[in-house]
């Protein structure tokens, strides 16, 4: 029976060192970029230039959660898929030893 111990292991490795690289690289062009998104909506719901309201703003900072959740969750999710293949890999190659060997 095949075990999934270095695939799961892999998998949070690959989570932690995703959570590292968003706080390193995905942080501030996540923020950036939902920032700019969402100055161009509230442009065009309020027109340009836009007003320092309360409701720009909110979709402003709304859209810069949305551009970080993105980020984040690119960087989290591709990483931990990455090293639950590499976990897998190693657990194939595994099985495949201990077969041999009987």
């Amino acid at each position: 029976m095949k075990t999934r111990e270095m695939a799961k292991k892999m998998t949070y490795m690959g989570a932690g060192a995703g959570l590292v690289l968003f706080g390193v690289m995905g942080l501030l062009p996540g923020s950036l970029l939902g920032g700019v998104v969402g100055l161009n909506i509230a442009g065009s719901l309020f027109g340009f230039p836009v007003s320092s309201a309360i409701m720009p703003r909110l979709v402003v900072g709304l859209s810069m959660l949305l551009g970080l959740f993105v980020s984040a969750m690119l960087f989290i999710a591709g990483s931990s898929s990455l090293g639950w293949l590499i976990g897998c890999a190693i657990d194939s190659m595994k099985f495949e030893r201990a077969a041999e060997a009987r």
